[in-house]
């Protein structure tokens, strides 16, 4: 009799752990960027957990509403990419954050990647960037750069980032690299928000 009701109880132990299992990992964070070129849908990938969570606390206090994506840099048959956020504006910048290299968290920057731009490691705050094509593994980290720290990637809407990225740019805005690279007229962020 007892034989018989431990068999039970493990048994009901292993019907219900998949069940708890499948409770415990919550669904990933979608969050959609309605621009002037259609919507952007942005799958956040928990492994960056720190950079995930500042993109989101500048979607949440509508810190991109308004914003725009205003650099394209097109590589041609390689891919490219498009850049957008607050572009510096004092009363939507946040302080910067750690930076969560891709040796660390595991990612790559592939097709369809978001990144959050920077100057030096640590001065990531919500300007961001998302990738064109597979062949851009130089922004990942190595032995000798830091890299960029990608966070998630598109799963709808990679026909606008495409037309972001093939949109007209002026010949001499922009500085240093960034030549050439500036939109005209920029692609409007016009809302920003977590998806249910």
């Amino acid at each position: 009799m007892i034989r018989r009701s431990l068999f039970a109880l493990f048994a009901l132990m292993l019907t219900a752990a998949p069940a708890a299992a499948q409770d415990a990992a919550p669904a990933p964070t979608r969050v959609a960027l309605d621009t002037s070129a259609g919507t952007i849908v942005i799958e956040l990938d928990p492994r960056a957990p720190i950079t995930v969570a500042n993109f989101l606390r500048y979607v949440d206090e509508d810190r991109l509403d308004g914003t725009s994506f205003y650099r394209a840099m097109n590589l041609g048959a390689v891919g490219g990419l498009i850049q957008g956020g607050p572009s510096g504006a004092s009363d939507r910048v946040l302080p910067g954050i750690p930076h969560e290299p891709t040796s660390q968290t595991g990612l790559r920057h592939t097709d369809g990647v978001i990144s959050m731009a920077r100057f030096e490691p640590g001065t990531a705050t919500g300007d961001f960037f998302i990738i064109v094509g597979d062949n851009l593994g130089s922004l990942d980290a190595s032995a000798t750069d830091p890299g960029f720290a990608a966070f998630g990637r598109v799963v709808q809407g990679m026909e606008a980032v495409r037309a972001i990225l093939a949109s007209p740019r002026s010949p001499t805005a922009g500085e240093g690299v960034m030549v050439g690279q500036m939109l005209e007229p920029k692609i409007e962020i016009r809302d920003a928000r977590r998806l249910p």
